[in-house]
């Protein structure tokens, strides 16, 4: 009979390796921000481009509708995140930073690359580009295996 041994089985050991990662981060933000880790992944998509609908932010995010208007509501109330009506479909509205949003980010980003150095500091340069080629092909992989979230 084969045995599935856990401490071998890559899946879990990337699951856990995802836990801890965004547990260190889910800590300084909440530490630091007052943020939880789906309102900064928010805030830093918004930050990336033009005002997105909540639809579009689950798609790039890969988060859950729940979760994703959760995080906005959280953002609007605390003054970060504008919403406007959308001129292309009156059942939506798009998302922005406000100035306290972006000014949010400003400080979030340095701190967020900071810990991620930390986190990958003693993985050369080299290997930190085949790590991400290998998670390109890991997440196109799953991808093929698993419906998108939406």
């Amino acid at each position: 009979m084969t045995q599935l041994k856990l401490d071998k089985f890559l899946p879990y050991r990337l699951s856990i390796a995802s836990n801890r990662v965004s547990s260190a981060v889910a800590t300084t933000y909440q530490t630091l921000f007052a943020l939880k880790i789906p309102e900064w992944r928010l805030i830093a998509v918004i930050a990336e481009g033009e005002a997105m609908t909540q639809q579009a932010l689950g798609a790039a995010t890969q988060m859950d509708k729940v979760t994703v208007s959760r995080a906005a509501i959280a953002l609007v109330d605390r003054g970060l995140v504008k919403r406007a009506p959308n001129p292309d479909d009156q059942r939506s509205h798009l998302l922005s930073l406000s100035n306290a949003g972006k000014s949010l980010y400003e400080s979030v980003a340095p701190k967020a690359l900071a810990l991620e150095a930390e986190i990958f500091g003693g993985v050369s340069a080299d290997e930190l580009t085949q790590f991400a080629a290998m998670l390109a092909r890991i997440e196109a992989a799953a991808a093929r295996l698993a419906p998108e979230r939406g």
